[in-house]
């Protein structure tokens, strides 16, 4: 990978007119420059601008280093073109891997991480995903929790009391919200993955044991139309797209956030990560986070994980990987770049060095139950290859009426079919 710009100083020549052997002065040496140019895939479109500033911050106290970011996410967040690039030796220096089965993927292009710094930093069970072998190939992100986000104000206008516990429960103050001309939930839903990945993942945790589940849907034991968690999930997508707002299927990310954010819409699905997103809005939005009620028993579990590890890319220079990991351990140490994690990013930390004061109120509903081990599990990254994209896919045609309950229920199984025969 050719990654180093050299800029050479030209050579003055001072002596005006005709030279002799004793009126030539020595002439100046050739200044080399060298400057490393590092290379970051950020899936983060929340952080984008504010990524941009911490690089221009590092970039001043190490100016031999440039940083190019490359932001993506929502609907652009497709991994096909990471692929290509890594295959054809261009990819990024550093980029993220959601661990698990992604990791055991991409294992040739992630470089081991196990000395770095701030291994010894970390809360205990964040690197379990980036593990293999008793090597560690990523550095934790933060720490994410996501569920319904309400506007306490709407629901208090709405008479709504409390956060709705069950499937029931929600679709009443739906109803209450609605008689009084408020929209009751923003649905971006041309974003596969709110569908695909966080949604339907509910059904996975929410299984006695979600681990044992996905082995017997790998063995073939288990059959996904024959389990009533699913049908569960299917009825709570009924209900976001009775009382969500016109065409789902093409309002996106921003234009969700933003039905959220300005007040027109009183619930989101989303996570704490859209802490910065909403304060850009209003910065005084009085917003609390919510289980997602998917039946008749109560639920008080917010999801929460590690949702991605930034990793350093194998193929590589030397010199660039030396510099990946010398970022990647002055984001988390330094002073500034834990200042940009918390204040800026609003992102939970998993570094026990990293201070947390005020980060929001999402991100602090999601620390307390974090600390109360009162949580769910993502367990997407132990899904098949490939599989959640088609389960976002599937469940947007159910969205746009090009397939039945049953035919989804089917579609969900015959994916994970696939992507489990293609695995052995």
């Amino acid at each position: 990978m050719k990654k180093q710009y050299v800029s050479i100083g030209m050579i003055m020549i001072l002596l005006a007119g005709c030279q002799t052997e004793s009126d030539t002065r020595p002439k100046k040496e050739a200044k080399i420059e060298k400057k490393v140019v590092l290379d970051i895939r950020n899936p983060k479109v929340e952080i984008a601008s504010e990524f941009e500033e911490l690089a221009k911050v590092y970039e001043k106290e190490n100016p031999e280093i440039d940083i190019r970011i490359r932001t993506v996410g929502g609907a652009a967040d497709d991994y096909s073109d990471l692929k290509a690039e890594l295959a054809s030796g261009k990819g990024p220096d550093i980029f993220t891997n959601t661990g698990y089965e992604n990791a055991e993927t991409w294992l040739p292009y992630l470089e081991n991480l196990s000395d770095e710094r701030w291994v010894k930093e970390v809360y205990p069970g964040t690197l379990d995903a980036i593990k293999m072998d008793g090597n560690v190939y990523g550095m934790p992100m933060n720490l994410e929790g996501y569920g319904f986000i309400y506007n306490k104000e709407l629901f208090q206008r709405a008479g709504v009391e409390r956060a709705p516990e069950t499937l029931s429960e929600l679709k009443k103050a739906a109803a209450m919200l609605e008689k009084k001309g408020i929209t009751p939930f923003a649905t971006g839903y041309y974003e596969d993955w709110k569908l695909g990945v966080h949604l339907l993942n509910v059904a996975f945790a929410r299984q006695k044991d979600p681990d044992a589940f996905i082995k017997k849907l790998n063995a073939g034991e288990v059959q996904i139309p024959d389990n009533p968690l699913f049908h569960d999930v299917i009825d709570l997508l009924d209900v976001t797209l009775e009382y969500g707002n016109a065409d789902p299927l093409t309002t996106d990310y921003n234009m969700e956030v933003n039905l959220f954010g300005k007040g027109k819409a009183a619930m989101i699905l989303q996570g704490n990560w859209i802490q910065p997103m909403i304060d850009e809005r209003a910065s005084n939005l009085d917003v609390g986070f919510m289980p997602i009620p998917i039946n008749a028993d109560p639920t008080d579990q917010l999801v929460v994980s590690v949702p991605n590890y930034w990793v350093v890319n194998k193929q590589a220079d030397s010199s660039d990987k030396k510099e990946a990991k010398r970022f990647l351990n002055w984001m988390v140490s330094s002073e500034k770049g834990q200042t940009f994690i918390t204040e800026r990013f609003k992102f939970i930390p998993v570094f026990k060095n990293i201070k947390t004061d005020d980060l929001g109120p999402l991100a602090k509903e999601t620390i307390a139950a974090y600390k109360k081990g009162n949580t769910l599990d993502a367990n997407w990254n132990g899904f098949p290859a490939g599989v959640k994209e088609e389960f976002g896919s599937a469940m947007q045609m159910y969205v746009g009426k090009q397939l039945t309950r049953q035919q989804l229920l089917r579609e969900f199984q015959l994916s994970w079919d696939r992507a489990r025969e293609t695995q052995e």
